[in-house]
């Protein structure tokens, strides 16, 4: 399709989602923050009555026991509590089958993840798939899902998705490993505990590519041609705490101030996200973790520095205002010189917390096929420049070795 075809379409798109959110039913959240807060979590529950409890988790944390120390509080009360384990990292929608058949056999009355993205996003689908006989394969996209089924809560074990403060899952397909988005209202959280006890044994190269997904969260909020609600608030706020905790975190995997600012800040970049969505790095990142299962946040940070570059002169005053957010440049340059001193300290962040710049399993004659998916996503996203070939192929072409 020709690009001022596309771009057309583009525009009608982003205004009927701006003049149809007006009609979407809110939803209502609530986030305990600090150690210990799982057991304030458990309160809420223990307190909503419900007794029967559905964990969505991986198995790793259940094996280290994390999720044990995680559902303390519910131990402690007597509920009943039934888990699915076996969330892998890309979920897909075997597994939501699986964990929707261990919620129905058990009576499950609300749903708990613990875990990263990859759990939180797993049990909002299994959570919607349990009251309904559709195939959810049909929900992929914005408002599908309108019926009521049970709550979802959450427990993050990293700090990068987000998805304890968003509406959004995004499930892989097994056979043909696409990745698709399901969002709506009914999928955020009622609630989540940013509980740092949980935290501190994460390990380095997961906490530095969780990080930098948050990152990549706020900024893509922030230059989002759509100016909805505290997206920029939101955006700037995490940007500023990654900025000033990251590299803590990476190398002091103890400190608890670093681990709990950077819990804050990926859930600011999710509130962000929750807005106005992602952008052109999610829609590259998606087909390189779906063709190649490299790991989201790692896929991000690959990609960041390039599409910033690529839509630099479209929101060249947003990137000069976030080089002043978190020092870089001078107050005496312009702002195409801040534009470039703010995407130099995105890769200089990248490199301090040890993420490489390339990968080797991006592959020269796969280019059209995840050009042409990461073109018809980015399609949908609020984005300063829409992608094209030529220019997906010479993103992709920078990130392989």
């Amino acid at each position: 399709m020709p690009m001022f075809l596309r771009q057309l379409k583009h525009n009608l798109l982003m205004a009927l989602t701006k003049f149809m959110v007006q009609f979407m039913p809110g939803a209502s959240h609530m986030a305990f923050i600090g150690a210990g807060s799982a057991r304030q979590l458990a309160n809420l529950i223990v307190g909503s009555g419900v007794s029967k409890v559905l964990v969505v988790t991986d198995k790793p944390l259940r094996d280290l026991g994390v999720v044990d120390t995680a559902v303390a509080g519910l131990v402690d009360a007597g509920l009943d509590l039934a888990y699915y384990d076996g969330v892998l990292p890309d979920p897909t929608f075997d597994q939501v089958s699986e964990g929707v058949a261990v919620l129905r056999e058990h009576g499950s009355e609300v749903v708990l993840a613990i875990g990263g993205g990859s759990s939180m996003d797993a049990a909002k689908i299994i959570a919607a798939s349990s009251a309904s006989e559709d195939d959810p394969r049909d929900w992929i996209g914005f408002g599908k899902v309108k019926h009521e089924f049970p709550k979802i809560y959450a427990i993050p074990t990293t700090s990068g998705t987000g998805s304890e403060a968003t509406m959004g899952a995004v499930i892989s397909d097994p056979e043909t490993h696409e990745k698709g988005v399901i969002s709506g209202a009914a999928l955020l959280p009622a609630a989540t505990a940013l509980d740092s006890d949980l935290l501190m044994g994460l390990p380095p190269a997961i906490t530095a590519a969780t990080g930098m997904d948050a990152l990549t969260h706020g900024i893509e909020a922030y230059i989002a041609t759509w100016d909805r609600g505290t997206r920029k608030e939101h955006a700037q706020a995490a940007i500023t705490l990654i900025f000033k905790h990251l590299e803590t975190a990476v190398n002091q995997g103890d400190n608890r101030e670093a681990r709990e600012a950077m819990a804050i800040a990926a859930y600011y970049a999710g509130m962000a996200i929750n807005q106005v969505n992602v952008g052109n790095v999610h829609a590259i990142a998606h087909q390189l973790g779906g063709k190649y299962g490299i790991p989201h946040g790692l896929a991000n940070s690959l990609v960041l520095p390039h599409v910033l570059e690529f839509c630099r002169e479209e929101c060249q005053s947003d990137l000069a205002a976030l080089a002043r957010l978190v020092g870089a440049g001078s107050e005496s340059d312009s702002e195409e010189q801040l534009a470039h001193a703010f995407i130099a300290a995105v890769k200089d962040l990248r490199t301090a917390v040890h993420i490489e710049a390339h990968s080797d399993k991006i592959k020269p004659e796969d280019y059209p096929y995840l050009s042409d998916l990461a073109m018809a996503e980015g399609d949908g996203y609020a984005v300063p420049r829409l992608l094209d070939r030529k220019n997906t192929f010479a993103i992709l072409s920078r990130l392989a070795v």
